[in-house]
């Protein structure tokens, strides 16, 4: 993505990559570039041809990270860590960045085609992970407190009926979370990305809230320690906010969800 223009609309993008002979040169501003740091190479989106179709305007191109005019400007501190290697997300400066035109990916004009490829089974490998992180918060929430004496007869936390919602509501929740997934999948092994979006927009949003609660209800358990680095929770609950928003904010799959719904109706009305 880039730091003035909004993620939310992908053909909105000022990163240009004009032939030069046999080369491209790169020029542009690039936020969010995932494990850049310690990596060979890169995978820029830059516009190619600005007066082809929005969709058809931009090419994704392989940069090595060690060429001329790519600079790593830093690793974005996220949610007060910056991170390194693989769990960073830096800031990318181009300027006049060249590099062969052989280091195109796929037909020019069809930067938007790929990422559409890869956004389906992206976001369902998301909810997997998703998945597993609730599962991690869970069995440490339910051994906290099934293990945290409250009083000086021996009382624990599991004994409190607060808690207990908790973890009756957050198995549900993920259970439920665990099935809409593995439909999306099975969907998208059967029929194809295409015909699976409306499912995908679903768990995107779906998931990555109940991964949000379920983590918080496990933070909560543990009370101040849950604050402290002594547990995973915090690392879950600082780095996993993101999930409502990359990929997709919650809002757009909501929004994108509700109009393919809307459309169907309108065609077919119920009588």
């Amino acid at each position: 993505t880039e730091v003035e223009m909004p993620g939310s609309n992908p053909v909105m993008l000022e990163t240009t990559a004009v032939k030069d002979g046999d080369d491209y040169i790169i020029n542009g501003q690039k936020w969010y570039t995932t494990a850049a740091d310690g990596a060979e190479f890169a995978i820029v989106m830059a516009v190619t041809n600005p007066e082809a179709h929005p969709y058809l305007q931009a090419s994704m191109i392989i940069v090595p990270t060690k060429t001329p005019g790519f600079n790593l400007v830093r690793n974005i501190p996220v949610m007060g860590h910056a991170g390194s290697h693989v769990f960073s997300h830096a800031e990318i400066l181009y300027q006049s960045c060249r590099v062969p035109q052989k280091n195109l990916l796929g037909p020019e004009g069809q930067g938007f085609v790929i990422a559409q490829d890869r956004l389906g089974p992206g976001r369902i490998h998301h909810c997997m992970r998703w998945l597993g992180i609730c599962a991690r918060a869970f069995d440490l929430m339910c051994a906290r407190a099934a293990s945290r004496l409250i009083s000086r007869d021996r009382k624990t936390l599991a004994t409190k009926q607060a808690v207990q919602f908790w973890i009756a509501e957050s198995a549900a929740e993920i259970q439920a979370a665990r099935l809409m997934t593995l439909h999306s999948a099975w969907k998208i092994e059967k029929y194809g990305v295409k015909e699976a979006r409306q499912d995908i927009s679903l768990i995107k949003f779906v998931v990555a809230n109940t991964m949000q609660r379920v983590v918080d209800r496990a933070l909560q358990t543990h009370g101040g320690l849950g604050m402290t680095d002594d547990t995973i929770l915090a690392f879950f609950y600082r780095h996993e906010r993101a999930a409502r928003i990359y990929d997709g904010a919650d809002e757009v799959h909501k929004v994108s969800y509700a109009k393919r719904v809307l459309k169907e109706y309108a065609a077919a009305p119920v009588s």
